[in-house]
C-alpha cells in the first residue's frame, strides 16, 4: 500500500520538459516576463515596426493589455492602427501571403509561435545581426539566417551595420590565414557604421524587450502558470499527508 501511495504522490508531481537544444549562436538573453514594462515596451516595438508584415493571428491585443496593465484607451490610441481592428480582436494584420510572397519572394510568417520554436537565443542574436549586403535585394543579410528575405526594419533604430574585417596573429575561429601578411584574417566581424536613433546599448536593450515580447506571446498562459503553480503544490502536499493518515486509519484494524 505505501508503494501504491508514493507511486501516487510521485505521479502528481509536476516535471519541466526538457528544451531542445540551442541554435549556434552568437547572442543569448534571458526573458522576464515579470518585467511589465518591458513586454510593454516589446508590444510598442512589434506594432511600430514589425507588425506591417508579420501577424500574431493566436493573440489579441486585450491579453496583453490585461496581462500587463496597459489601458484599454492608450492600446487604442497608440497600439491599434487600422480601423479595421478592434481591442478584442486578434492581432492580425491586411498583407496575404500572396502579398508577402511577390514583395519579398517568400510570406512573411506568422510570429505567434516563433519563439517557442526557434528559441528565444535566436530571436535575438537574429535581430542583432543585420548587415549590409549590396548584393541581396532587400540590401541586408543576416549572420544568423543567411539569404534572408526581410528586411532590416530597425535599421533606423540601429543604424547601418556592416562585416569588418580584422587580423590576428593567431588563429581564430573562421579566420583564414593570409599568405601576404602571415596572419589570421576574419571577416565575420559586425559593426555599426552609420548610427541609428539609438545608442549600441540602447538598441540591445529594445531588441530584449521585442524578444521578451514575443516569448510571453508564444505561451501566454505561462504568467497564470508560474502564481498557480504553489498553490497547486501546496494542494498536493496537503492532499498527501490527509490521504497518508486516512490510509492508516484505514488499515489499523487490520494490522
Amino acid at each position: 500500500m505505501k508503494k501504491q501511495l508514493f507511486a501516487m504522490l510521485f505521479a502528481l508531481v509536476p516535471f519541466t520538459a526538457m528544451a531542445a537544444p540551442a541554435a549556434d549562436v552568437p547572442f543569448s538573453m534571458t526573458p522576464d516576463l515579470n518585467d511589465e514594462a518591458s513586454v510593454q515596451r516589446g508590444m510598442q516595438l512589434y506594432t511600430n515596426y514589425c507588425m506591417g508584415c508579420h501577424s500574431l493571428e493566436h493573440q489579441r491585443f486585450a491579453r496583453v493589455a490585461e496581462d500587463f496593465g496597459i489601458p484599454q484607451d492608450l492600446v487604442e490610441q497608440n497600439l491599434i492602427f487600422s480601423s479595421q481592428q478592434a481591442y478584442n480582436d486578434q492581432m492580425h494584420n491586411a498583407m496575404t501571403s500572396e502579398d508577402g510572397a511577390n514583395w519579398f519572394g517568400a510570406p512573411a510568417p506568422d510570429l505567434s509561435l516563433r519563439a517557442r520554436v526557434r528559441g528565444e537565443d535566436w530571436i535575438y542574436s537574429y535581430l542583432l545581426t543585420f548587415y549590409k549586403d549590396p548584393s541581396r535585394p532587400t540590401g541586408v543579410n543576416n549572420a544568423v539566417f543567411e539569404l534572408v528575405a526581410m528586411p532590416n526594419v530597425l535599421e533606423p533604430l540601429q543604424g547601418v551595420q556592416e562585416r569588418v574585417c580584422s587580423q590576428s596573429d593567431r588563429p581564430i575561429e573562421g579566420a583564414e590565414l593570409d599568405p601576404l601578411t602571415g596572419k589570421y584574417q576574419s571577416c565575420d566581424v559586425l559593426q555599426v557604421t552609420r548610427p541609428g536613433s539609438m545608442e549600441p546599448d540602447e538598441f540591445e536593450e529594445a531588441v530584449y524587450d521585442l524578444t521578451n515580447f514575443l516569448v510571453y506571446v508564444g505561451e501566454p498562459s505561462k504568467l497564470q502558470a508560474q502564481a498557480m503553480a504553489p498553490k497547486v503544490l501546496i494542494f498536493i502536499f496537503i492532499f498527501g499527508v490527509i490521504a497518508y493518515f486516512l490510509k492508516r486509519e484505514y488499515w489499523r484494524d487490520v494490522h
